[in-house]
């Protein structure tokens, strides 16, 4: 009776194999011999039989790599509904951020480090400490404003404190090179706008974002702690700037940027590579020459970084 079935139907042989393979619930009365056998009531019946037939036995699951990587992702969510997750994960993420920021407010406050380290322990953990949190929000299309509110909220920190609105000497001296207020309009400003623009714009499933931010923190901060302790040889063409900070920039930057490549990648978002490795290279390398040119001392490195990395990595990737 198979064989007939076979013999009149090409596509029921050709999709016999997945068919066989096909897992049926137990409350559906399916059954494969009433499928194959030849119906004689009419010819709708057995086009009906035979529609039924190529549609449930030529459907192809999804591969169970996607499958897999999916439900990891989703698994980092903290509620069934999107919404309340998101709300969880905010949360966390401004526990994390208020905490470190804690953290270096009560070293300045102390005098445990030197100021311009202090800060700079400041610009190389909190945007990192950030970026971190972020699998724990949902694939909700909201998600990323959710995430993006923790750095916007501290837009509007220093705007107050650099315009004399709020009062707070920790911040200050956390964040400041010579701990006048008004510093805080500037770099600060630049360094919360630029992670805030990140998670709005790019998100956790471009590696622009990971590039702007890891060069911003990781390469920036580290070119300067570097760069005050090893930096005696200058670069000519800008005394202030030193080839020992300058490695330390892009070195830091693109450790940074394919350690949350692979990070990001193992929960789904992106797919890490060897290849992408390289471009992120490529992008630490050219910003932090960038960096060291005179005009970067002239403006501020906390904007011309993010925005070279943001150039650059629009090109290359």
């Amino acid at each position: 009776m198979i064989s007939s079935r076979i013999k009149c139907d090409p596509v029921a042989y050709v999709s016999l194999p997945l068919l066989l393979t096909t897992h049926f619930p137990p409350t559906s009365h399916f059954s494969l011999s009433q499928q194959l056998k030849p119906s004689s009531s009419s010819s709708s019946s057995s086009s009906s039989s035979s529609s039924l037939l190529f549609f449930s036995a030529t459907t192809t699951p999804p591969p169970l790599r996607s499958l897999s990587l999916r439900n990891f992702a989703s698994a980092t969510m903290l509620h069934h509904d999107p919404f309340v997750g998101n709300i969880y994960a905010t949360a966390i993420s401004g526990v994390v951020a208020l905490s470190f920021l804690r953290l270096w407010e009560e070293t300045a406050t102390r005098g445990l480090f030197d100021q311009k380290l202090n800060r700079k322990l400041v610009h190389v953990s909190i945007g990192l400490a950030f970026i971190f949190c972020w699998p724990l929000y949902s694939d909700d299309k909201w998600a990323s404003l959710f995430a993006a509110l923790i750095p916007g909220v501290n837009i509007l920190r220093m705007l107050f404190i650099g315009l004399g609105i709020l009062k707070d000497e920790g911040t200050v001296k956390s964040m400041s090179r010579f701990g006048d207020y008004r510093e805080l309009l500037k770099g600060p400003l630049y360094y919360a706008a630029t992670i805030t623009l990140a998670a709005v714009l790019y998100w956790r499933t471009s590696p622009i974002a990971i590039a702007a931010i890891c060069n911003l923190c990781a390469g920036d901060g580290m070119a300067d702690i570097v760069g005050r302790r090893f930096g005696g040889k200058k670069i000519p063409y800008n005394r202030n700037k030193s080839y020992a900070g300058s490695v330390a920039m892009a070195s830091a930057g693109f450790l940074a940027s394919v350690g949350y490549m692979w990070y990001f990648s193992s929960f789904g978002f992106m797919e890490g590579s060897w290849e992408l490795a390289l471009r992120f290279l490529i992008v630490s390398v050219v910003t932090a020459v960038v960096e060291s040119l005179p005009i970067s001392t002239e403006l501020d490195d906390n904007l011309t970084v993010p925005l070279t990395s943001i150039l650059v990595g629009s090109i290359v990737f």
